[in-house]
């Protein structure tokens, strides 16, 4: 117990925190106090001559046992409570006070856990040095803040220019399904609900105005060409916005072709996007981070991780539970890499482990996105590893990278100065700015070193306050509020848990989930054991029958499996997904037929090989087969990657009706 006397004879001109100052726990979180506290309060440790002679009334004994803090009116305060005045005198930190005032089982484990810190002070320090490090002061975001944004500027740009090449024969009007013919029949079905301006809520796309050729085109090069300008720093916040808007446009009318989990990750990402970056000119320009904003990202983060391990667990399949799931996972994904051709060779003690190891990396290891400072450290790091070997054994778009991008805010700009290829590439960066300097006006920039991004002084940061702000408070708050209503649905579906909710939130849920901007996340729930694969054959005479062939997916069993990613043959991808089907349940898959029937040049250029060039084939049909690697020894001896077994007829022989 504290030896401290409620009142002293000769109390300071302003609040005085008086501690040990040989204690180096202490000292680390004396050091935080002060950067939260500002000039409000004075911090001396009990060790100064002048202590004992000025405040005679406090015994040695009871510094050594806790902190003190000395009102301007002689009050003392000692322990937990001196603690939580001192922090109050932050207004952010003052609602821990009102609980240690109003709440008297918060105020006695307040001080429980303040006197079994004080009593383990050299454990404790440990502890905060392992999980904090040295650097315990407030964290700055900035830096962090600019490369997440210039890195989503490069998904985006990689994204547009991707659907670019294969929009027209996939959504044009000599596509697969033309965008033209999915917003008349939208129009027709939403007239007849008379849905009136909320059309534009339950289908929202640009191509309400123009679903023809070139306004498709259009949107495709205006985000190519936002993605350069976000890219370079300019109107980071409205041009994330209209990024955006662009994405999720083609996204709805493209249906089918833009319908995968990372398109939707894209989305989600970009929207919050729009609330983390600074409402500023210029991307570069000092502005505060807001703190709710980078646990947004990290919530997002802890989401598609932890959801992508408890839905293999949730849905029954006996490869997850036995950890054979890695037996065919290599083989059976939809684009498969030539390393992960080796990989499927591994012996199958290292499949198990490498299973088990994947629900120790989806499973555990999020909670420690919201954990101290190292810890996160520490899971950024097995995240990005962890993407890097998805990213090496398969091809998923641009998934892996925005994945490892999402990693960003699990770091602060302390963190990133510490990296030396960042710095070179900082050097670098700020090379070519000094080359084309001359190309847009000079703006003021952060600090890339010390403080890792800060303002050095009081009066620069009233300055930059004065020249750029952050997302409001308010509007981070509100639109925290609807994404924890979201996601904790989302989640109760993951979890298999059946809520009564309120129909206002069922209300709520129905309305955004057109934007797909709050997703469920999850992928290969269940493991698919064996590949079916569609081969395409075209014939003039029905009897010789030649084969189409892809750009990316199996086909020709001596051409090795490659790398495409970050670019996605979307058509490649469906072609998997309808091979796991059949074609009446997958029109889009009908409607292609016909394209290569009529020789559509658009559809035609999806494709690798082209049997016919002179002119489209009189029939079509689809066969099925059981595509398996070859062993080691047939691939050496054959040239062999692929092994076929003739399933049967995917889709019966179709052939156009002559014009009348």
């Amino acid at each position: 117990m504290s030896l401290a006397p409620a009142r002293v004879a000769s109390p300071p001109a302003k609040p005085l925190m008086i501690y040990d100052g040989d204690c180096r726990f202490c000292y680390h979180w004396i050091r935080r106090w002060q950067l939260t506290t500002g000039e409000s309060v004075d911090y001396v440790p009990y060790q100064e001559p002048n202590v004992p002679n000025q405040f005679p009334e406090i015994p040695v004994q009871s510094y050594e046992q806790s902190v003190h803090l000395i009102e301007t009116d002689g009050t003392v305060h000692v322990g937990a409570a001196a603690a939580l005045r001192t922090l109050a005198t932050n207004p952010h930190e003052r609602w821990l006070l009102e609980l240690y005032e109003h709440y008297p089982l918060f105020a006695r484990a307040s001080e429980w856990t303040y006197g079994f810190v004080a009593r383990h002070r050299h454990l404790f320090s440990k502890l905060t040095r392992l999980f904090w490090g040295e650097h315990l002061g407030p964290l700055s975001y900035q830096r962090v803040r600019t490369i997440f944004v210039r890195l989503l500027a490069s998904i985006y740009f990689v994204a547009f220019l991707s659907l670019w090449v294969q929009l027209p024969g996939l959504a044009g009007s000599r596509g697969i399904l033309p965008a033209k013919e999915t917003m008349d029949a939208v129009r027709y079905e939403l007239a007849t609900r008379h849905a009136g301006l909320s059309r534009y809520q339950l289908f929202p796309t640009l191509c309400w105005w123009s679903a023809s050729d070139s306004s498709l085109k259009v949107q495709c090069l205006a985000g190519i060409l936002l993605s350069v300008a976000l890219l370079a720093g300019f109107f980071p916040a409205p041009v994330l916005f209209l990024l955006w808007l662009i994405y999720l446009s083609l996204t709805t009318v493209c249906q089918d072709f833009l319908s995968f989990q990372w398109d939707n990750l894209l989305l989600e990402t970009g929207f919050l996007a729009i609330f983390f970056a600074p409402l500023t000119l210029r991307l570069s320009r000092p502005a505060p981070v807001s703190n709710l904003a980078i646990w947004l990202m990290r919530w997002l983060l802890f989401r598609l991780m932890f959801a992508s391990g408890v839905v293999k667990l949730a849905s029954g399949d006996s490869n997850w539970h036995q950890l054979t799931a890695l037996n065919y996972h290599y083989e059976t994904q939809p684009l498969p890499t030539w390393l992960g051709w080796y990989a499927h060779h591994l012996p199958g003690w290292l499949q198990k482990s490498s299973t088990l190891l994947m629900f120790a990396i989806e499973l555990p290891l999020p909670f420690l996105i919201f954990a101290p400072r190292r810890l996160r450290h520490f899971a950024c790091v097995v995240f990005i590893l962890f993407q890097s070997a998805i990213f090496l054994t398969g091809n998923y778009c641009f998934f892996n990278l925005l994945a490892i991008v999402l990693c960003l805010p699990l770091l602060d700009d302390k963190a990133l100065a510490n990296f030396r290829l960042l710095k070179a590439t900082t050097v670098l960066w700020q090379a070519i700015k000094r080359k084309l300097s001359g190309w847009w006006p000079r703006v003021p920039q952060a600090s890339a070193t010390g403080a890792a991004d800060s303002i050095s002084n009081a009066g620069e940061m009233e300055n930059a306050q004065r020249l750029s702000r952050a997302c409001p408070a308010f509007v981070l708050v509100t639109l925290a509020c609807v994404i924890g209503l979201l996601s904790a649905m989302e989640f109760a579906g993951v979890f298999r848990v059946r809520i009564p909710w309120p129909r206002q939130f069922l209300a709520v849920y129905s309305w955004a989930a057109p934007f797909r901007s709050v997703n469920s996340y999850g992928l290969f729930q269940v493991m698919t054991t064996s590949r079916p694969e569609i081969v395409v054959e075209g014939s003039n005479d029905g009897v010789t029958w030649n084969e189409y062939e892809f750009k990316y997916k199996p086909g020709d069993l001596k051409r090795r499996p490659g790398f495409v990613e970050p670019h996605q043959p979307r058509l490649d991808w469906q072609m998997w997904f309808a091979a796991l089907g059949t074609y009446r349940y997958n029109p889009w898959f009908v409607n292609f037929c016909v394209r290569l029937l009529q020789g559509s040049p658009d559809v035609l250029a999806l494709m690798g090989h082209n049997p016919f060039p002179s002119a489209p084939p009189r029939y079509i049909r689809a066969v099925l087969y059981d595509y398996h690697y070859t062993d080691l020894a047939t691939h050496h001896r054959t040239g062999e990657w692929w092994r076929r077994d003739r399933v049967g007829l995917y889709m019966p022989v179709m052939a156009l009706q002559p014009a009348k």
